[in-house]
């Protein structure tokens, strides 16, 4: 009975804790754009329902109107859990809280309001919105745990020095966001140009500096803490999957965090670094608060951490498998594609830094997507001959590690480019990432036919990334890029796909020659490579690219379509290898050629 009910109540959990965190950081970026008395009066704003069309106005009012919309779902979540799921008081209790907690916070908004905006009522008010976010974050990752698992004890338990370690790092990570709010609240946040030292100053010269540079103390302290966390998490819990990838993902948002700050501090607070900042600030204090409670309801032994971190692992060949969990190969040629995007956006070559960068990120983004991939399709990578010999089928790597190194990776990707390129090119990231990771390897892979059809969209994101990285726009010959990529992706996995027929048919992978046959699939390699030359003969007819890429394009296209048609006419597994092998080099060079032509013709594309 109680698994039913939580089967629905639990989304009402989950839908009060993502408001209560657009909340929190609303409400950061209502302090770091001083826009905190934009509307200074409340309820209303400047006496009127509507607030005036003006930014400081506008923010304010966004925050006050998530702050209405968490309240119902908060309140609702509390009545749920105290009528409906009371035996269960970790679900039941916390969301009561919540909303006692909640009404504190209100007061304490309408305070800082009216009180022009006094440092130490920013700071509690930041601290009772991180509870009311702790308690709802607590009830939501309890019920999807009670759900998955009924068996699981209505407790959390923290007898191991892991435990405890986690405790002790939840309550640093709570000092450092507050004191960060202190800081807001004080007008301090801009008083240390420079990291780590306070305008090229090891001691500060006036309060505010040192406001700031006791923050960045307190910061410092908490760092260590949490690379031990994260330590220990890989030594004493390889065998967790929710744990593991919990204390990871942290220790890669709190030092993405750290990092953030420090370019703010050199690039002069633009508005999306410090929004930027904020998000990350909270989503911190959100993945500790999951750890704490996945800790203390797996409720492990000191015995039980011990004799797991006895266990040796390798150093080259762990190397080796968080290299191989990656696919470099496939990531290799998804770098060229990017760097086409590059090249061609800016008609130059980009400088080395944000090629550096860029680069870095996207190799990040892919390879993480591609260990979440290998994370989920564990099951039929055990059971295919091209896959078996993977980390985790095989059993060098636990799942978990797969996972959180995967996660790690993902998440480390959206700063590196966000942070050293621009926020349209790390949005476009996170959309790849998102892209294949959910719509492709979770949605499509095992359940339709289409799903390299549709799932290509992933793979042929890389140059647009580019492209928003050199130029900080999308332009239309960047949705060009992307299409030659999204009609390439087909005939070349089809191919494969041929190749690997039995693999994929006892894997229960629904490819195109399993489903439809081999004779059908070799027709659609065929008609697809039509397609994608016409779509590449296209750029020169609307003036988007020159001579050279004309030349190349037409001499790869017939290469190409040769090999598309000895699939088509012969069958085979040694004609469709070849067609494999030929679509890659084909890709490579056909981006290579636009860049080359980029480079020397003398129109803007």
């Amino acid at each position: 009975m109680q698994t039913t009910t939580l089967r629905g109540y639990r989304y009402l959990f989950l839908a009060a804790a993502i408001m209560t965190y657009l909340l929190i950081v609303m409400g950061g970026i209502v302090r770091v754009t001083g826009s905190g008395l934009g509307c200074p009066d409340w309820p209303t704003c400047h006496g009127q329902i509507i607030p005036p069309l003006e930014f400081h106005a506008i923010i304010e009012y966004m925050h006050r109107l998530i702050a209405a919309l968490t309240s119902p779902l908060i309140i609702a979540a509390a009545m749920a859990g105290w009528w409906k799921l009371r035996a269960i008081k970790w679900v039941s209790r916390p969301p009561l809280l919540a909303a006692g907690f909640l009404f504190v916070e209100i007061v304490l908004g309408a305070i800082t309001v009216l009180t022009e905006l006094p440092p130490e009522v920013v700071a509690i008010h930041l601290g009772t919105a991180l509870t009311v976010f702790a308690l709802m974050l607590a009830a939501t990752v309890v019920s999807f745990a009670r759900f998955a698992n009924p068996a699981l004890p209505d407790r959390l338990t923290f007898q191991s020095p892991f435990g405890r370690l986690t405790l002790w790092t939840l309550a640093a990570i709570f000092v450092v966001l507050v004191s960060g709010a202190f800081v807001a609240g004080s007008g301090s946040t801009a008083s240390c140009i420079g990291w780590p030292l306070c305008n090229g100053r090891w001691l500060p010269g006036d309060l505010h500096g040192w406001i700031h540079t006791t923050h960045r103390f307190i910061v410092g302290l908490a760092s260590i803490l949490v690379v031990i966390v994260v330590v220990q998490a890989w030594r004493t819990q390889r065998t967790q999957t929710a744990i593991l990838p919990a204390a990871t993902v942290m220790g890669v948002l709190f030092f993405a965090q750290a990092l953030v700050g420090a370019l703010n501090t050199t690039q002069g607070f633009p508005v999306f670094l410090l929004a930027l900042h904020v998000a990350t600030a909270a989503a911190v204090w959100a993945a500790m608060v999951t750890l704490v409670v996945l800790t203390g309801l797996a409720g492990r032994t000191a015995e039980e951490e011990k004799a797991e971190a006895k266990v040796k692992v390798k150093a080259g060949q762990r190397a080796q498998d968080l290299l191989m969990l990656t696919r470099p190969i496939v990531v290799g040629l998804l770098l060229v594609t990017a760097y086409a995007g590059m090249v061609v956006g800016a008609r130059a070559f980009p400088s080395l830094k944000l090629t550096f960068f860029t680069l870095l990120g996207g190799a990040l983004a892919a390879g993480g997507a591609q260990a979440i991939n290998q994370y989920v399709d564990r099951d039929i990578d055990r059971v295919m001959q091209r896959t078996s010999s993977r980390p985790i089928p095989s059993g060098r790597m636990t799942p978990a590690e797969g996972l959180a190194w995967g996660l790690a990776l993902c998440a480390a990707s959206l700063y590196v480019v966000a942070g050293f390129a621009n926020g349209l090119a790390a949005l476009l990231v996170l959309a790849g990432v998102i892209y294949y990771v959910i719509i492709y390897t979770l949605t499509l892979k095992r359940t339709s036919v289409q799903n390299i059809v549709i799932g290509g969209g992933a793979g042929a994101l890389p140059p647009m990334v580019g492209w928003a990285a050199a130029t900080g726009k999308l332009d239309m010959p960047a949705l060009f890029l992307f299409a030659i990529i999204f009609f390439w992706t087909p005939p070349h996995f089809w191919a494969l796909a041929l190749v690997r027929l039995k693999d994929y048919s006892r894997a229960g992978v629904p490819m195109l020659p399993v489903v439809r046959g081999e004779e059908f699939t070799r027709g659609q390699i065929m008609l697809y490579a039509v397609g994608l030359v016409a779509v590449t003969l296209l750029l020169p007819i609307l003036g988007m690219a020159g001579a050279i890429y004309i030349a190349a394009a037409v001499v790869l296209g017939g290469w190409l379509l040769l090999a598309a048609w000895h699939v088509w006419k012969q069958g085979g597994n040694k004609v469709a290898w070849t067609m494999y092998r030929t679509s890659s080099l084909y890709l490579a060079l056909l981006f290579l050629a636009l860049m080359v032509d980029a480079l020397i013709r003398t129109p803007r594309l």
